[in-house]
């Protein structure tokens, strides 16, 4: 018997962009709710093409032992726990 479960919630976005965006956004609003999602396991992928999937989050490990990368997968700029733009108050 397993004492872990995973939760798939299919939601469909129009391109690979939005539902990159759509699922950094979910994953970081449901992180605030729960200590136990894992932002840097979440994948996106075409609807008729389930099983090639496409990261969302960096999740490199951090060069200071600190974690991992919480920035896009994309992201041009050095890996960081958190999204500059989510320091700003």
């Amino acid at each position: 018997m397993t004492d872990r479960w995973v939760i798939h919630l299919p939601i469909t976005a129009p391109d690979l962009h939005r539902a990159r965006i759509f699922a950094r956004t979910a994953a970081r609003v449901l992180a605030r709710l729960s200590a136990r999602v894992e932002p840097g396991g979440v994948t996106v992928s075409a609807e008729d093409q389930q099983n090639v999937r496409h990261w969302v989050f960096c999740d490199r490990l951090l060069p200071d032992g600190g974690g991992r990368c919480a920035l896009p997968v994309d992201h041009t700029s050095p890996c960081a726990r958190r999204a500059p733009w989510l320091n700003r108050r």
